[in-house]
C-alpha cells in the first residue's frame, strides 16, 4: 500500500514511519473523523426538522460536499479540512435555528412549566428520545382513553410546549437519562417507545413491549407506523397498568425567548453586582457511573450566579436544590441538545446588549462530551469564536494530539480537571 502524506508504501493498516499511521495521515483523519461525526449530529437535528416541514437547500449541499470531501483521496489538505469543519459548525447553527424555530410555530411558545415526575394510576406508554412530533401524534391518538403518556429522557421539555404539555393524556415524566433506561424500563409496566437515539439494548424481560420509529432499530423491538398507533394504544390496554408514584415536582422550559424576556432585569442585577456570572453545565452524557466532575462543579457554583443547562447531561445536576435569584430558579433547564442553540442565542443577545464580544461576558462553558450531536454543537461554538470551553471528562479520541494543540492555540480549549471546585473558582477570579 501507498501513504499519500509522506509518499513511503506500507503494509497492514499503517505508514512505515510509525507503528500507526504516519503523522500526517492521522491528522487528515482526525479532521475527518470529526467532521463526520459534526454531520451525523447536524443531520440529526435536519432530520427532525425536516419532519416539521422546515429545510434549507444550503444544509443539504454542504451536507453533500463535505460528506465528498471525506471519500478515499479526496482531501489532504488540513487547512481546508479544518476549514470544512468550522463550515459545519455555521451550517448546524443554521439547522438548530431551524428545529427550534419549527417546534415554536408546531407546539406553541414554551414557556417556564412545573412538571409531575412519577407516575400515575392507569395504563401508560412511555416515551423516550428527541421527536416532539412523534409525541403529538401519540397523544393525538390517545385521545378519549386513559392511557397516559409519559416522557423519558430528552424528552422532558416537551412539557414547556403549550400544545403538548397542556394535553390531557400527557401525565408527566418518567426516570433520568438514557444510560438509566434498562433499570428503570424494567420496572415500567406499559410499552415503551423510542423515536430517536439513545436507546439502550433492551432486556428480554421487557423486549417484546419495545417499540421504535425508523431509524432506530433494536433486535426484537417493534417498528411503529405512525400513520396508525391504535395497536400501541391497545398493546398499552392490555398491559399492566401503573401505580400512582409521585416522586417529585421540577421546573422547566427556560427557552432562549423566556430568559431574552427577562435580560433587562439581568443587566440591572449585573450591573447592581447582585449577578456576578453565568454557568452552562450540560452536554451529551456518557453512562461511566464516576463522572462526578459536572455535578461538583455545579454545587460549587456561588449563590449570585445563574447555572443554564441543557441536553442529557442536565441528569447530572438536576436532583439537587440550588435555590433562587433575581427571582428565577439558578438553575435554568433551557430543554434538549439542540436547545443549546438557545444558550448561544442568550451568550450573544448579553454580548450585544452590553456591548463587547462574547468572550467577554462572565460567562463559562463547562459541556460534557459523548455523542456526536456534541461534536455538531462544539463545531457551532468554535465557527461563533467561542473560546475557553471546558470539556470533558475525556478528551475526545478521534483527536489527534496535533489538532488539539490546534484547538488549545486558537481556541483556547481546555479539559475538565481532577478537582470541579478549583476550575469553578479559576472560572470566577479570570
Amino acid at each position: 500500500m501507498y501513504c499519500n502524506q509522506c509518499e513511503q508504501s506500507f503494509q497492514g493498516t499503517g505508514c512505515v514511519n510509525s507503528p500507526g499511521v504516519c503523522g500526517k495521515d492521522a491528522d487528515v483523519q482526525s479532521l475527518q473523523e470529526t467532521l463526520l461525526y459534526g454531520l451525523k449530529g447536524m443531520c440529526a437535528y435536519a432530520h427532525h426538522a425536516r419532519r416539521l416541514g422546515a429545510t434549507d437547500g444550503m444544509v443539504d449541499e454542504f451536507v453533500e460536499r463535505a460528506l465528498f470531501s471525506t471519500m478515499t483521496n479526496v482531501n489532504f489538505d488540513l487547512g481546508n479540512l479544518l476549514d470544512l469543519c468550522l463550515e459545519a459548525g455555521k451550517v448546524n447553527l443554521r439547522v438548530m435555528q431551524m428545529l427550534d424555530a419549527a417546534h415554536v410555530k408546531h407546539f406553541g411558545p414554551p414557556r417556564p412549566t412545573k412538571v409531575r415526575e412519577g407516575t400515575k394510576a392507569g395504563p401508560g406508554i412511555l416515551v423516550t428520545g428527541h421527536d416532539m412530533l412523534f409525541l403529538a401524534n401519540l397523544l393525538r391518538a390517545c385521545e378519549g382513553t386513559d392511557v397516559n403518556v409519559y416522557t423519558h429522557g430528552e424528552m422532558l421539555p416537551a412539557h414547556m410546549y403549550p400544545k403538548l404539555g397542556d394535553h390531557p393524556n400527557l401525565a408527566g415524566h418518567y426516570g433520568d437519562a438514557w444510560q438509566r433506561q434498562r433499570s428503570e424500563f424494567m420496572r415500567f409496566p406499559g410499552p415503551i417507545v423510542a423515536n430517536t437515539n439513545c436507546i439502550v439494548i433492551p432486556k428480554e424481560e421487557y423486549r417484546d413491549r419495545v417499540y421504535t420509529l425508523p431509524p432506530v432499530a433494536v433486535p426484537g423491538g417493534k417498528i411503529l407506523d405512525e400513520a396508525d398507533l391504535s395497536g400501541l394504544v391497545a398493546k398499552a390496554k392490555a398491559c399492566p397498568p401503573c401505580v400512582d408514584h409521585f416522586v417529585r415536582e421540577t421546573t422547566i422550559g427556560f427557552h432562549h425567548s423566556v430568559i431574552g424576556g427577562a435580560l433587562p432585569a439581568v443587566l440591572d442585577a449585573v450591573k447592581a453586582g447582585q449577578l456576578r456570572h453565568f454557568f452552562f453545565i450540560g452536554g451529551c452524557d456518557g453512562a461511566e457511573p464516576g463522572r462526578s466532575y459536572f455535578s461538583d462543579y455545579a454545587k460549587a457554583v456561588p449563590q449570585d450566579c445563574f447555572i443554564l443547562t441543557a441536553g442529557c447531561g442536565k441528569y447530572r445536576i438536576r436532583k439537587e436544590e440550588y435555590g433562587t435569584l433575581l427571582g428565577l430558579p439558578r438553575l435554568l433547564d433551557m430543554g434538549q441538545c439542540n436547545d443549546c442553540y438557545g444558550a448561544i442565542q442568550v451568550a450573544l443577545a448579553l454580548a450585544n446588549a452590553v456591548g463587547c464580544g462574547v468572550n467577554d461576558l462572565p460567562l463559562t462553558l463547562v459541556v460534557s462530551w459523548f455523542e456526536q450531536k456534541a461534536v455538531a454543537v462544539f463545531l457551532t461554538l468554535l465557527h461563533l469564536g467561542v473560546k475557553g470551553i471546558t470539556l470533558g471528562p475525556k478528551p475526545p479520541a478521534f483527536v489527534s494530539p496535533n489538532v488539539f494543540k490546534v484547538l488549545q492555540d486558537r481556541w483556547n480549549l481546555k479539559l475538565t480537571g481532577d478537582n470541579a471546585e478549583a476550575d469553578c473558582a479559576a472560572a470566577l477570579a479570570r
